[in-house]
């Protein structure tokens, strides 16, 4: 049984502007999938039907094989966690702690255990440091990160993140990567996650879908995925720089092995010049 799927899901907006064109899509447990396209594309759209935010217009969405409806919404809701985009749409309380408290408190949870994974989330997250401060006097990727803790809180067993990176420095992109890896081994998540970075989904993505004005025209590993550079450019998308690279560099003669990642790609280049010594 998928612990997330869609079957034939369609949602329009006024009952006029088709945004989602028969959506079939699934998650299994522990799964890192990555869902790219261009804007309007249909991604947040999407995410927001995986926990009831949104009710389709026809299909429908399951959760361990049961279709979200108003009497289980409260246990989807525990199961799925959504991060938005723009984290101050998520973020509202006075202080940090409170607001990461906010969810495990609606869960109706003690209050032993609500501090216990308020601790456990700003330690994980690396801020406890802003555990009194105001939200919204916060950083951007610090904001990021409180949105971030507040879902974790909740223990979810899948978690979805829209745009993740977005407004993020390098240092801040590259401590989430790493964060995000970490969660399907150390926790057992299932991780969802849109981004206009292509850069970013073979650090992070065993599994890819591509979206396209709401429909999936694509779906695979990363490899098949970035592979169909034609149906990339056609719906304007780019490969990642390192194959990109790759394939400049074996035009000029060389014959590096195919990457997507930077420790990939490192050993490729280095795995040629050692056969050319």
């Amino acid at each position: 049984m998928h612990i997330l799927e869609t079957r034939n899901l369609k949602y329009s907006y006024n009952n006029d502007i088709e945004a989602l064109k028969g959506i079939n899509f699934i998650a299994g447990r522990k799964q890192k999938i990555a869902i790219i396209g261009a804007n309007g594309a249909g991604k947040s759209t999407l995410f927001k039907h995986f926990n009831g935010i949104l009710t389709p217009s026809s299909g429908e969405v399951l959760v361990h094989g049961e279709p979200i409806s108003k009497s289980n919404l409260k246990e989807i809701r525990k199961t799925v966690g959504i991060v938005f985009q723009n984290s101050d749409d998520q973020i509202f309380s006075p202080t940090v702690e409170e607001d990461i408290a906010f969810g495990p408190t609606n869960l109706g949870l003690d209050e032993e255990t609500i501090q216990h994974r308020v601790n456990e989330t700003l330690r994980l997250l690396s801020i406890e440091h802003l555990r009194d401060r105001v939200p919204h006097h916060l950083s951007g990727g610090e904001k990021k990160r409180v949105a971030i803790a507040g879902v974790l809180a909740m223990e979810p067993q899948v978690i979805v993140l829209d745009e993740p990176t977005a407004g993020l420095d390098p240092r801040g992109v590259k401590d989430l990567i790493g964060f995000l890896n970490e969660l399907p081994e150390k926790y057992g998540m299932t991780i969802i996650f849109s981004t206009h970075s292509v850069e970013l989904v073979p650090e992070i993505a065993d599994y890819v879908y591509v979206l396209d004005k709401g429909a999936i025209v694509a779906q695979g590993g990363v490899r098949d995925v970035f592979g169909n550079e034609e149906l990339l450019n056609e719906i304007g998308l780019e490969v990642p720089v390192f194959p990109r690279l790759i394939k400049s560099l074996n035009r000029r003669g060389m014959n590096i092995d195919m990457a997507f990642t930077f420790d990939e790609t490192e050993d490729a280049i280095a795995r040629e010049f050692s056969r050319l010594k």
